[in-house]
């Protein structure tokens, strides 16, 4: 089971690559981002879609621990542990 979601998961990451490559590959007309008083260079669509799609795979790969969404499995089973406690007093 562990490996069909490692395959989901690359087929996903591939098929984001591809779209990136041909979305930079039609529109390379440069463009400069712009955030409250800070302005960019001028860089091409699809280095910007590159790297927005970079920075958020790394981001999610660090704070996924810090979610605890890597030990759900843990968590699952000790949620379930309390639940069939047996209390024998009616």
């Amino acid at each position: 089971m562990k490996s069909l979601a490692n395959l989901l998961i690359s087929l996903i990451v591939a098929v984001w690559v591809v779209a990136i490559a041909v979305i930079s590959v039609q529109n390379a007309t440069p463009v400069s981002l712009k955030f409250l008083t800070f302005q960019s260079i001028q860089i091409p669509v699809g280095l910007v879609l590159a790297f927005s799609a970079g920075v958020g795979l790394i981001g999610v790969a660090i704070l996924q621990p810090l979610w605890g969404l890597g030990n759900s499995s843990n968590s699952r089973l000790e949620e379930d542990a309390e639940f069939f406690v047996d209390d024998e007093d009616f």
